[in-house]
């Protein structure tokens, strides 16, 4: 009998090495871009062992970093479910993964840029719901306080506009708006108006540079204004607003100043330890610095200024990670830091980037790089 449990000690140690070297190989892929060879790897862990948060999350990730949000291929909506998938079963496996949580909130969050109505309303809500769950496990994270504040403007900002322009009211016209109209709005919209601007509170508690934050709150309470019953509390509300704008604007002038980065992404899942290795040879893919790439540039578009971020006053730096193709056109983009009501005319302009193709010995290449697209009133 015992001969029976060391021999099942020793292939169950075996099994599980194998697993690791899968798993650090799809590391080593995954970290050099090569996200469909990462899943295949990943995968090959997940099946030697099924129980691996690590293996999960990793093949979750290289699904999600495939997936280009507002694509509408068949391809680009199956890396979505498959990423779902891996980062329900983390959740299963560990119901406080803040990652796994945090991922499920970023996919239906973007997943929602794409649609309308009510099945936009319907995917904000889900987010929504991803964001509170991690908040309640982590209070610290500021943001799952940040995001739940922009869902609520996302769910608000549509309906204002609406009602405004059912009673022939521009949106750079004053308020507030008229009977019953006003009511109406008031009574479904104020309590979530309240919690947004709260979550953003405490973001900035948090985090008292959070300049993103402070351009919501100026958002969500200069529309707010909209729902008051007299025009004197109206223009309080704006003035409120005003004074957001410009601690917005003196924070991102102390950053510059400082030489503050903006945060950098999110790291990907923790790495298993061991080695490992992976990749090929001969490289099919490079990565190349912005500012190299940039000279091989051959179609530039620069991108349309939303006209909500110029009212609010906002400006800043949209950056991403592109993968460019053979052919220099663009195969991904994904989306590294920026501001939310900058990010889509941001992406518009970049996916009609072209380049001219890069060579390695000769042969054409796929390349990894940066782009980074400002945006500046002064301009």
């Amino acid at each position: 009998m015992r001969r029976y449990a060391v021999l099942f000690a020793l292939i169950s140690a075996a099994f599980g090495q194998d697993a690791r070297d899968f798993l650090n190989q799809g590391v080593a892929a995954f970290k050099n871009a090569h996200y469909r060879e990462a899943v295949e790897l990943f995968q090959q862990a997940v099946t030697r062992d099924p129980n691996s948060v690590n293996a999960h999350l990793y093949l979750g990730t290289a699904y999600m970093s495939m997936w280009n949000p507002g694509a509408a291929s068949p391809e680009n909506a199956a890396n979505a479910r498959s990423a779902e998938t891996e980062f329900r079963r983390v959740l299963e496996l560990d119901a406080n993964n803040t990652v796994a949580l945090a991922s499920m909130a970023s996919l239906a969050y973007n997943s929602a840029s794409g649609l309308k109505g009510e099945e936009k309303i319907r995917k904000l809500d889900d987010a929504l719901d991803w964001y509170k769950r991690l908040a309640a496990i982590d209070p610290t994270n500021k943001v799952a306080a940040y995001s739940m504040g922009v869902i609520a403007w996302a769910k608000w900002y549509p309906a204002l506009m609406t009602a405004r322009a059912s009673v022939g009211m521009k949106p750079q016209d004053p308020g507030p708006l008229p009977e019953p109209v006003r009511g109406e709005l008031k009574a479904r919209y104020s309590s979530m108006i309240d919690e947004g601007i709260a979550n953003l509170d405490r973001a900035l508690v948090l985090d008292p540079h959070y300049d993103d934050a402070m351009a919501y709150v100026n958002l969500l309470i200069r529309e707010r204004a909209d729902l008051r019953d007299t025009k004197e509390e109206y223009a309080a509300d704006v003035a409120v607003a005003d004074q957001w704008v410009q601690k917005n604007l003196d924070t991102k002038k102390a950053k510059a100043v400082a030489g503050m980065a903006p945060p950098p992404p999110p790291p990907p899942p923790p790495a298993a330890k061991g080695g490992g290795g992976g990749g090929s040879p001969t490289p099919t893919r490079i990565r190349v610095d912005g500012n190299v790439q940039e000279a091989n540039l051959i179609k530039k578009v620069d991108p349309v200024y939303p006209p909500l971020a110029v009212q609010a006053r906002i400006s800043g730096q949209v950056r991403f990670v592109v993968t460019i193709g053979k052919d220099g056109s663009l195969l991904n983009v994904q989306l590294v830091s920026g501001h939310p009501l900058l990010v889509a005319a941001a992406r518009d302009a970049v996916k009609e980037y072209v380049y001219k193709p890069t060579l390695l010995n000769g042969s054409p290449v796929e390349v990894i790089t940066q782009v980074d697209i400002n945006f500046s009133l002064e301009n």
